[in-house]
C-alpha cells in the first residue's frame, strides 16, 4: 500500500468540493485526525506492517461519503438525508468510467471486503454479530478513532455545523430521561430515543462508554476534550443539574 499515493487521491477527491464550506472543511479536518488516530491504536493493539497500513486506509476512507452527502443535501444528518456510510459504500465502489474510486486509493484488490465492510459499519449502532475475528479488529479500531475524535469536533466545531442546530437553541434544551438512563447503564445512545438537541450532545459523550481500546480511552485522557464537554454549561436548571451529575459519574468511572 502507498500512503503517498493514498494521500493524493483524496485531495485530488475532496477539491472537487467547496474548502470554504464549514461542513467540507470540518470532514476533511476530521478524516486526517480520525487516519492518524486509526494507526496509533492500531500500533498500540500490537499491528504492525501491512495491517497498520489498512488501519490507517480505513481512517482515510471512513467519511468519504460525507462530501456527497453534503453537495447533494447541504447536511451532515444522515436523518435529514441519508445513510454516510452507504453513501460512502457506493461511492467508493461505482464503477466510474471503468474503475472504481477505490482504485486510486489502493490499487489490491485484496482487502475489498473488509473495506467494504468497515466503511458500511463504521457509524451503526452495533456491528453485525457474524463478522469474523480480523474484520472485526480493524472495525473497532476505526470506530473508536471516529469517536475519539468526534470527541474533538464537539470542541472546536459550532453545534450548527456539527448538529444543525443553533446554539441559543442548544443551551435551552431539555435532556430526555431515557437518554439518561441509558448513560448510566454504560452504553451508547440508540438513534431512536434522542428528542432535543441536548440528547445529540449525550450521544457522542456515551461514545466512551464503549471504547473497545484501552489506547482509545488514554487518548481521550491526553486530549480533554471529553472533560470539556462535560463541563457545557447548560441555561435550563434541570438539563444543568442531569449534565453536572452525570460528568461526576463518567470521571469517577473514566478518570477523564
Amino acid at each position: 500500500m502507498d500512503r503517498e499515493q493514498a494521500r493524493q487521491a483524496f485531495d485530488a477527491y475532496v477539491s472537487a468540493y467547496d474548502p470554504t464550506n464549514p461542513r467540507i472543511a470540518l470532514k476533511i479536518e476530521h478524516t486526517l485526525r480520525v487516519t492518524d488516530l486509526c494507526e496509533r491504536i492500531a500500533r498500540a493493539a500490537g499491528l504492525d506492517g501491512h495491517d497498520v497500513d489498512l488501519a490507517w486506509l480505513l481512517g482515510l476512507l471512513h467519511d468519504i461519503g460525507r462530501f456527497e452527502q453534503v453537495r447533494r443535501y447541504d447536511t451532515l444528518s444522515d436523518r435529514a438525508s441519508v445513510s454516510h456510510a452507504a453513501l460512502g459504500v457506493e461511492v467508493l465502489f461505482a464503477d466510474e468510467g471503468g474503475q472504481q474510486l477505490l482504485r486510486r486509493f489502493c490499487p489490491d484488490e485484496g482487502e475489498d471486503d473488509l473495506i467494504r465492510t468497515a466503511i458500511a459499519t463504521h457509524s451503526d449502532y452495533r456491528l453485525p454479530a457474524d463478522l469474523d475475528e480480523r474484520t472485526r479488529t480493524f472495525c473497532d479500531i476505526l470506530r473508536d478513532a471516529d469517536k475519539v475524535d468526534i470527541l474533538q469536533v464537539n470542541c472546536v466545531c459550532p453545534v450548527e455545523d456539527i448538529y444543525g442546530v443553533m446554539e441559543q437553541d442548544m443551551v435551552v434544551s431539555p435532556v430526555s430521561p431515557a437518554c439518561v438512563d441509558v448513560f448510566y447503564e454504560h452504553r451508547c445512545l440508540p438513534r431512536d430515543i434522542r428528542a432535543y438537541p441536548a440528547d445529540l450532545v449525550l450521544t457522542h459523550i456515551c461514545f466512551a462508554w464503549e471504547l473497545c481500546y484501552e489506547e482509545s480511552l488514554r487518548i481521550v485522557r491526553e486530549q480533554g476534550f471529553l472533560s470539556q464537554m462535560l463541563s457545557r454549561t447548560w441555561l435550563l436548571p434541570e438539563t444543568q443539574q442531569a449534565f453536572s451529575a452525570m460528568a461526576a459519574h463518567m470521571r469517577s468511572e473514566l478518570g477523564v
